[in-house]
C-alpha cells in the first residue's frame, strides 16, 4: 500500500475524518448505558469505574472497527483492551469532545500497527482489498510526499467529503473508515452491494478529479 494513503487515511484520522466521524456516524454508536460526560469525569477522577463503564458501552463498537481491519478475534479483544489502556492514559489530561470517536481513532491505530506487523502473512484479504481499492484513486510517488504537507491534502480530502451527498459520506466512510464489507454497507443503507460498488467507484472517481483540480497530481 502506497505510504501517502496510509498517512492520509489511516494513520492521521484527526485530519482526515475527525468532523465526519463525530457528526456522521458516531451517533449511532454506543447510545446506551452512561452517559459520555459521565464516563469522562471518572477518568478524570481516576475512578476505576470509568473503564469498566467504556467498555459496557463501547467494546461491541471497537472490536467491530478491529476485527474488520484484523479478521482475527483474539487479535481484536487484544485491540480493544488497548484501546481502554490508552484511554485511562491519555484522560486527563486530554478531554475528548466525543468518546466514540476518540476511542474509535485509538482502536483503528492499534489494529493498522498489528496489519502491519502481521501484512506478510497475508491475515487479512479483504482489507488488502479495500487498500487497493484506494490505490485506484490515490496513487502515491515520492514528489507528493516532498511537494505537500500531509495535514493540507488530508485538510482538501475532508472538504471534499463535506461537499458530497450525505449517502455517498457515509457509504465512503463506513467502507474507509470501518472497513465494513459491501455485505454489510448495502445491508445497512437498504441498497444492492452492485449499487454500494458503483456508490463507490464513482466517488472514488470524484475525489481522485478533486484532488487534481485542487492541484494534487497522484
Amino acid at each position: 500500500m502506497p505510504k501517502l494513503i496510509e498517512n492520509y487515511i489511516f494513520m492521521q484520522p484527526k485530519h482526515f475524518f475527525s468532523y465526519f466521524i463525530s457528526e456522521c456516524l458516531i451517533k449511532s454508536n454506543g447510545s446506551d448505558g452512561v452517559e459520555d460526560s459521565e464516563i469522562i469525569q471518572l477518568y478524570f477522577a481516576r475512578n476505576e469505574r470509568a473503564v469498566e463503564e467504556t467498555s459496557k458501552k463501547y467494546r461491541n463498537y471497537c472490536t467491530r472497527i478491529a476485527h474488520n481491519i484484523l479478521s482475527n478475534a483474539e487479535d481484536s479483544e487484544e485491540c480493544v483492551n488497548d484501546t481502554f489502556l490508552g484511554a485511562w492514559e491519555a484522560i486527563p489530561p486530554k478531554s475528548p469532545a466525543k468518546l466514540s470517536s476518540f476511542l474509535g481513532r485509538i482502536t483503528r491505530n492499534i489494529a493498522l500497527n498489528k496489519y502491519d506487523y502481521y501484512m506478510a502473512k497475508k491475515r487479512n484479504k479483504k482489507f488488502d482489498t479495500i487498500l487497493d481499492e484506494l490505490n485506484d484513486c490515490l496513487s502515491s510517488s515520492d514528489n507528493v510526499e516532498t511537494q505537500y504537507e500531509e495535514a493540507q491534502i488530508a485538510e482538501s480530502i475532508s472538504k471534499f467529503l463535506h461537499n458530497i451527498k450525505e449517502d455517498q459520506r457515509n457509504i465512503f466512510l463506513r467502507r474507509y473508515w470501518y472497513s465494513d464489507s459491501l455485505t454489510d454497507i448495502a445491508a445497512r443503507f437498504s441498497i444492492s452491494e452492485s449499487k454500494t460498488k458503483s456508490i463507490l467507484f464513482r466517488t472514488r472517481k470524484k475525489l481522485q478529479i478533486y484532488l487534481q483540480k485542487e492541484g494534487y497530481f497522484l
